[in-house]
């Protein structure tokens, strides 16, 4: 879930927030991803250095509640960039398993 909610942090030019993250996930994913989920694992990956988080502006939509914002920090990018690579190595013999050649 972390990697996932790391992955859905990254966006060029801009930050994230919690819902928006979820509903990347659940998009990208095809199932449905609790909330609660997502603001745990971002609470965990602040904590581990990976994401960087900063308050908005307050919003009237809101009730006048300041939406907070993650973005990846150079740590955090290094990790979802090693874990993308250990990734396609270690799906490299998926495609063998089921016959196929890449």
């Amino acid at each position: 879930m972390e990697l996932m909610v790391l992955l859905a942090a990254i966006r060029p030019g801009s930050d994230a927030y919690g819902v928006e993250i979820c509903r990347e996930i659940s998009e990208k994913s095809g199932r449905e991803v609790a909330l609660a989920s997502v603001y745990a694992a971002l609470e965990r990956l602040e904590l581990k250095g990976l994401l960087a988080s900063s308050l908005g502006d307050p919003s009237a939509e809101r009730g006048g509640k300041a939406r907070t914002y993650f973005k990846p920090t150079a740590k955090g990018l290094k990790e979802a960039t090693n874990a993308r690579a250990t990734l396609l190595k270690l799906s490299s013999g998926l495609l063998l398993a089921r016959g196929e050649h890449s």
